[in-house]
């Protein structure tokens, strides 16, 4: 028997020079209102006042209407949107007592990235395209979505190595419970190997890791010797965050 779960397929992808410059304004839109509405809760929190979600929407519809801030009409009103939920999210949890009080997203160290809906996206015949952009994005199908299923939520994103990436939340038909079994296993993680079961089994350690490591030594040793601020201290960092990011991938 199916049961119906909902998983997130991602993939990367390669925008063109327009699509690149709409998503980093969005990344950039969604980090101003998410921050700014964090900061009128917390004045709000300093008074010992509550703002839900519907009172942040309302001044992002103020904010929008001001001249400073007319350029949030720029992009997809839908990515700004989710950010407002995500951090009505984070209080809800800081309030239930699972997790610390928000905060602010920084441009350097923050996840630069943006979250559509059905409703700011189309996704037919293997082409996805948002909202705001002329086409499809160019993405590199490295596995197929399960047969029938439909994206309800996608999000775009770049990583600190300069890489972009669409995750397609679906759902996913396809996974059965597993059957019952009495049978049992211990494991144990070894040096030697990379794992021992207690049938006698051992399984051997690739050391992929090892490598990774003292390639990503080998990197950052070289990217230290860049001059602050020039474009070889850039192409440093950036192979840097190649390595960094294939090593916490695995």
């Amino acid at each position: 028997m199916a049961i119906h779960v909902k998983r997130a397929f991602k993939y990367r992808f390669c925008p063109t020079d327009a699509q690149a410059a709409e998503l980093s304004r969005t990344f950039g839109c969604v980090r101003k209102v998410y921050n700014m509405a964090l900061a009128a809760r917390t004045e709000a929190w300093a008074r010992q006042e509550r703002v839900n979600y519907d009172q942040s929407s309302a001044m992002l519809t103020a904010w929008k209407k001001t001249e400073e801030l007319a350029f949030l009409n720029e992009v997809s009103s839908v990515p700004l949107q989710q950010a407002l939920r995500h951090l009505q999210g984070a209080f809800a949890n800081f309030f239930s007592k699972r997790a610390k009080y928000p905060r602010f997203k920084s441009k350097r160290k923050s996840r630069a990235s943006a979250e559509y809906t059905s409703s700011a996206f189309t996704f037919r015949d293997g082409r996805l395209k948002l909202a705001k952009m002329a086409g499809p994005l160019d993405i590199v199908w490295s596995r197929p979505l399960p047969e029938g299923s439909v994206p309800t939520t996608v999000t775009a994103s770049r990583d600190a190595a300069g890489r972009w990436f669409v995750s397609l939340l679906c759902d996913d038909p396809t996974v059965k419970p597993l059957a019952a079994t009495d049978a049992a296993v211990g494991i144990d993680v070894g040096l030697d190997h990379l794992l021992a079961l207690s049938t006698g089994e051992k399984i051997a350690n690739p050391r992929h890791e090892r490598r990774d490591r003292d390639r990503l030594a080998t990197a950052q040793r070289h990217c230290a010797r860049k001059e602050k601020g020039s474009a070889n201290r850039e192409k440093a960092r950036r192979k840097v965050a190649r390595i960094h990011a294939r090593i916490t991938d695995r």
